[in-house]
């Protein structure tokens, strides 16, 4: 008689209707492991928002928690299901993926994103310089997984003017404001054009998002746009524009790192784990002049573009699906073993 799935349970902050990295990486986690490999078995998955979610609770064997302290409730709940709840020790089955918001705030000040990363039997991190920013006496239980997606071919670009392109919601740890600035330094006759994607999340940043269109030709807020037309407009797009403030590994990165778009980022660690430190495309995340000066350089510098992309498609194998698919099915495969 063929043995039962063993069931894992993914807890999610957003599920499909926030279009955001938390989604992705989840639905994405769920597919790499319902999916059998030649050294490890199927799993059972699903995606919740909270947790226990109902009969099928009873049955789950690890639990992947995305987000510290907004999954803390789960976390807590996993714990003491597992007779845990009243010591801070590593629970059997659970993993903690670590957000920016986590890694580069709320461990540092909130007390339920801490106990998380006390009940964790593993931690992840999701670009190399989030292990630095564990506390040393956890860091042992915790790995780098790199995000993954499919590579695409860069698609026709204009010739007449750069396009540039930047995708996050409006909410400050993306620093939006960095975008509106530089948008504002461009001449219209400079020909550097920037299309904006991203959900109204905050109601001033939005209010920014449209005065700065209205008084910017070379600026357009798109809003929030499916998943499959942001990417296209990534392969069209001469490079993409990160601004965040505080990122724990961004999906758009890779995704235009797989699609051949070199990236002006922001220097910070969620940037510079997943490029490199030696990436030729950084500038200070409020310093709008320096934004301004890349764009330039881009437009006018042949040879500088192509050097970013050189650079990019040399850190592309990082993202590709084979080594996420691996990473995860080992993760889970570890924890759904025999018990701490």
């Amino acid at each position: 008689m063929a043995s039962m799935k063993k069931q894992v349970v993914i807890v999610s902050p957003a599920l499909a209707d926030a279009n955001n990295g938390n989604w992705q990486t989840a639905r994405r986690w769920q597919k790499f492991l319902q999916s059998p490999a030649a050294s490890h078995p199927a799993f059972q998955t699903r995606i919740v928002t909270q947790w226990p979610d109902g009969p099928a609770a009873a049955q789950d064997s690890c639990m992947i928690a995305l987000h510290a302290r907004r999954s803390a409730a789960s976390v807590m709940a996993w714990a003491q299901s597992r007779g845990r709840g009243a010591e801070l020790q590593p629970v059997p089955g659970l993993a903690v993926v670590l957000t920016g918001t986590d890694l580069y705030r709320d461990i540092l000040t909130d007390t339920q994103a801490q106990q998380s990363l006390q009940w964790a039997q593993r931690l992840v991190v999701l670009q190399d310089l989030g292990l630095s920013r564990l506390p040393t006496a956890l860091q042992s239980r915790a790995q780098v997984i790199f995000q993954s997606t499919s590579a695409r071919q860069s698609l026709p670009k204009s010739a007449r003017f750069l396009k540039a392109v930047m995708v996050g919601h409006l909410r400050e740890e993306k620093s939006p404001q960095t975008l509106f600035a530089a948008a504002r330094m461009l001449e219209p006759q400079e020909a550097i054009h920037i299309d904006h994607i991203g959900a109204p999340l905050d109601a001033a940043l939005a209010a920014l998002a449209q005065a700065t269109a209205a008084a910017c030709t070379g600026y357009r807020w798109l809003g929030a746009l499916p998943h499959e037309a942001t990417r296209r407009r990534i392969q069209r797009a001469h490079v993409l524009v990160h601004t965040s403030r505080m990122e724990g590994g961004a999906h758009v990165v890779m995704e235009a790192v797989r699609s051949g778009t070199p990236v002006l980022a922001s220097r910070v660690d969620g940037n510079v784990g997943m490029l490199g430190s030696d990436y030729a495309g950084y500038f200070d995340w409020d310093h709008a002049e320096q934004l301004v000066a890349l764009l330039r350089r881009c437009h006018r510098d042949p040879a500088f573009l192509a050097q970013l992309q050189a650079q990019c498609a040399a850190r592309a194998p990082l993202f590709a699906p084979q080594a996420e698919r691996q990473a995860v099915q080992q993760l889970v495969t570890e924890l759904t073993a025999a018990p701490l």
